[in-house]
């Protein structure tokens, strides 16, 4: 067949023309033999290979083989543009430059494409130009009609997509970088899609309904099915080791553990300020690890730009502060515990006594204790002995009352009961339940006897608190006295 690219000189055909399109085509066009890759081709097939691509990537001098089979026999003005080339015979002689490194594995499906029978073959790959500049190109070949059993004639045009591939890869890097910043914060990440969750508020709204809260009080169903329908798209690492999780799956499974009991309060508040239009939240919220332990996290909530309307991408950061509620909540016990006895300390025995006062649940009444031989003890035995004691006697009192009931140290060996709505009667069963507590106590412990006097008082008409404090303080005195005359002392048993 006649080459449309090459006639004979003094004649001017549609050849000529075609000639003169092909050189000032505005895109890259290189017109290529690839006989000798079809030959080669051809002799792996008889040998047997059946798998190209596979025998290719296993040793990629093969590919370099097939490669320098290719004879470039014309190429047009853009390509000597393109490739920074003064003229063909320059780029001719240095394709080694132009075509190298990565082109090769890109050069593999080229390859199969012909190898599987297509009349020509697409790929994205990078060139070099002379001067060592890289191009990403968009490469389509086609055999030219003729030429398919030998491959003698083939067209090859390149798109320079460099400028579409630079912000490509930048993207990537932008994204990956993102990425690392999700999967690697510190912080628990979640990405959450709350547009069922808008789309249920909406429909509420459309009912006419002006005071959400109110409805939510009346219809807690109503944030059960909000909560429901939260769906969680994303979580980072940090998330899966608070939450106690072995992977995403597990854990997007298992969400309904996570957001349970106490969440449901938080997250009605959540809902209440989303319908007042308040995108970005922070609050202090519970949830639960998979393993069902508590957790105190502080929470912030934003709805994510470019998707106010309907919700649909939100992020959520917690921060575990279990710790520091932990802390808070014992720095709170100290305040108002002993810590010896575990029982309630003077300061909450004097704002419960105030309160009761102001409160008046009357009756009140008031018992008195007050531990015997403290001081002998602790000079024969030590203090560690005393202290034990004492224990014991948080032990006896922390038993014989319960809420709205307290048993207060208010100090060394003195101790205080606050019983309201509590007549006189009812304060005698108490101590006589004390006593009774002291005796097992007292089987139970090998070593000194526990022996306490006690002291009740019950207010009488119009008689203030601190008149009842002294009456009760004035009979466990009186107690005492009787403790003393009988000529009780520390009993040291086992010596």
């Amino acid at each position: 067949m006649t080459d449309p690219f090459q006639q004979p000189e003094g004649t001017f055909t549609q050849h000529d023309e075609d000639a003169s399109m092909f050189d000032i085509a505005p895109v890259s066009l290189w017109l290529e033999d690839y006989s000798g890759v079809r030959r080669q081709l051809q002799e792996w097939q008889d040998e047997g290979v059946t798998d190209l691509r596979a025998f290719l990537l296993a040793d990629l001098s093969r590919v370099q083989r097939c490669s320098s089979q290719i004879r470039v026999l014309r190429v047009n003005r853009k390509t000597l543009s393109l490739f920074e080339a003064g003229s063909s015979e320059q780029l001719i002689a240095n394709l080694a430059r132009v075509f190298r490194d990565d082109m090769l594995e890109t050069h593999v499906e080229e390859l199969v494409q012909l190898w599987d029978g297509k009349p020509g073959f697409t790929s994205n790959a990078v060139n070099y130009t002379l001067t060592g500049k890289r191009l990403d190109i968009q490469l389509n070949a086609t055999v030219l009609p003729g030429h398919e059993g030998t491959l003698a004639r083939v067209l090859v045009a390149i798109e320079d997509v460099t400028p579409r591939e630079a912000a490509r890869r930048r993207l990537d890097r932008s994204e990956n970088y993102a990425r690392a910043l999700f999967e690697h914060s510190p912080v628990s990440l979640w990405v959450e899609d709350f547009s069922v969750i808008r789309g249920l508020i909406e429909e509420v709204r459309a009912q006419g309904i002006d005071d959400f809260r109110v409805f939510t009080d009346v219809h807690p169903e109503f944030v059960d099915r909000c909560m429901e329908n939260i769906r969680v798209m994303d979580v980072n690492r940090q998330t899966l080791q608070m939450f106690a999780a072995p992977d995403k799956a597990t854990l997007l499974r298992q969400t309904d553990a996570v957001f349970r009991d106490e969440m449901r309060h938080h997250f009605r508040e959540q809902l209440i300020e989303l319908w007042n239009g308040k995108l970005f939240q922070q609050r202090e919220v519970v949830n639960y690890t998979l393993a069902g332990d508590k957790l105190h996290v502080y929470l912030q909530f934003s709805v994510l730009p470019g998707h106010e309307q309907d919700w649909s991408k939100v992020q959520v950061a917690l921060i575990d502060i279990t710790a520091r509620k932990k802390a808070e909540a014992y720095l709170e016990y100290l305040g108002k515990h002993d810590v010896l006895t575990k029982l309630k300390n003077r300061a909450f025995y004097v704002d419960e006594l105030n309160r009761l006062e102001r409160r008046q649940p009357f009756p009140v009444t008031v018992i008195v204790t007050d531990l015997n031989n403290l001081k002998t003890i602790n000079d024969e035995l030590g203090h560690a002995a005393g202290d034990a004691l004492l224990r014991r006697v948080g032990e006896v009192l922390g038993e014989a009352v319960e809420a709205p009931c307290y048993a207060s140290r208010v100090g060394g060996d003195e101790f205080s009961i606050l019983l309201p709505n509590t007549d006189e009667r009812a304060g005698a069963v108490v101590v006589e339940r004390i006593q009774k507590l002291i005796e097992l106590n007292n089987q139970y412990y090998s070593g000194v006897t526990l022996s306490l006097s006690i002291g009740a008082a019950t207010t009488g008409p119009g008689e203030r608190l601190e008149s009842v404090v002294q009456r009760a303080d004035s009979e466990m005195y009186a107690d005492k006295r009787r403790y003393y005359l009988a000529g009780d002392v520390p009993d040291r048993r086992n010596k």
